[in-house]
């Protein structure tokens, strides 16, 4: 039997989605928000950008979701000096065996925390993009799989710009999401030392609610949530429209769209239904696609922000008011 073939129906993956989230929430206080929208990433198959100020959590709800999800997880910190081969691995020469020998790197692993990704150079950069993208490594023209699931979840701070190298274009765009958290409020910050010395430690643990190839079976059960055609075509609309914004110099590609549909579905999940609405569209449309668009240079200047676009572009799209059922899906019932 495949991993995936246990069945499991979009309302068991909401309910064992919203399990997984009381738990990290038991450890990571006040961000319930962002901590779907990481989930909604990790479920729909992709990787997560946490971009936000240092001491924010980011790395603890990274290291959280790896032991709710029962994930072998593994941190990686990028600096100046690291080499790719830091990353991918590399071959070594085996004395004993008189032959070279592949030594896996830190990639090959279930939850790899990229943290601070941009304070390596480009080409360790570039090392990632074909495993985020193939799910493969390349070393010295032998390729190797790496094993599902796998995710990114990559950690950046978005004000030390001395010493670091921006992400480019291309690298963003394989990030499914861009989320931040923002500083928590008073009580929150609280319950934090309070929680700190209850526990009597550092460390935090969490118990796994699910394993790995329980999580493989709730990204499948995604693909049993329905998109009706003209959500799917308010997708479709929402991202042309970032390319069409006066502000904007390059809009969001297809693969934005893509990442609507694919998160839209996990949030539908979460909310225990088997079908999208648009206000799941809504509510993962900033962090979808702020990351994917270049506002022109003079809009830097005015200090716009790429989110602010996507908000106009929400609030000038028609939102769609229909109840019939996804032609796709009437298509395979139809054979």
């Amino acid at each position: 039997m495949n991993d995936v073939d246990r069945n499991v129906t979009p309302a068991e993956a909401g309910r064992l989605a919203r399990e997984v989230l009381d738990a990290v929430g038991s450890v990571v206080v006040g961000k319930r928000e962002a901590l779907e929208l990481v989930l909604a990433g990790i479920l729909a198959g992709g990787h997560v950008l946490l971009e936000d100020l240092p001491g924010l959590g980011k790395t603890l709800t990274a290291r959280s979701f790896a032991q709710a999800l029962g994930l072998d997880f593994r941190r990686l910190q990028f600096t100046p000096d690291l080499l790719p081969a830091d990353v991918t691995g590399s071959f070594l020469y085996d004395q004993r065996s008189g032959d070279f020998t592949f030594r896996a790197g830190p990639l090959f692993t279930n939850l790899l925390l990229a943290d601070e990704i941009n304070r390596t150079p480009p080409k360790t950069q570039s090392a990632l993009l074909e495993a985020m993208q193939e799910k493969q490594v390349s070393v010295e023209g032998v390729t190797y799989r790496l094993d599902e699931p796998f995710h990114v979840l990559a950690t950046a701070n978005p004000i030390e710009y001395e010493g670091t190298y921006p992400l480019p274009e291309a690298q963003l765009d394989r990030f499914l999401l861009r989320v931040s958290f923002g500083y928590p409020e008073r009580e929150e910050e609280w319950e934090v030392l309070r929680r700190r010395m209850a526990r009597r430690r550092e460390e935090a643990e969490i118990k796994p609610v699910v394993d790995a190839t329980t999580l493989r079976a709730m990204q499948a059960a995604l693909e049993n949530v329905a998109v009706e055609d003209s959500v799917g075509r308010y997708i479709v609309e929402l991202t042309a429209a970032t390319r069409d914004h006066p502000s904007v110099l390059v809009g969001a590609s297809p693969r934005g769209s893509l990442a609507l549909l694919l998160l839209a579905r996990a949030r539908a999940a979460f909310g225990g239904r088997d079908y999208v609405v648009p206000e799941d569209v809504k509510d993962v449309a900033v962090p979808a696609l702020a990351h994917r668009i270049t506002l022109r240079p003079e809009m830097w200047l005015r200090r716009v922000d790429p989110s602010f676009v996507v908000g106009e572009v929400l609030d000038a799209t028609p939102v769609p008011a229909s109840g019939a059922l996804p032609s796709y899906a009437a298509a395979r019932g139809g054979r």
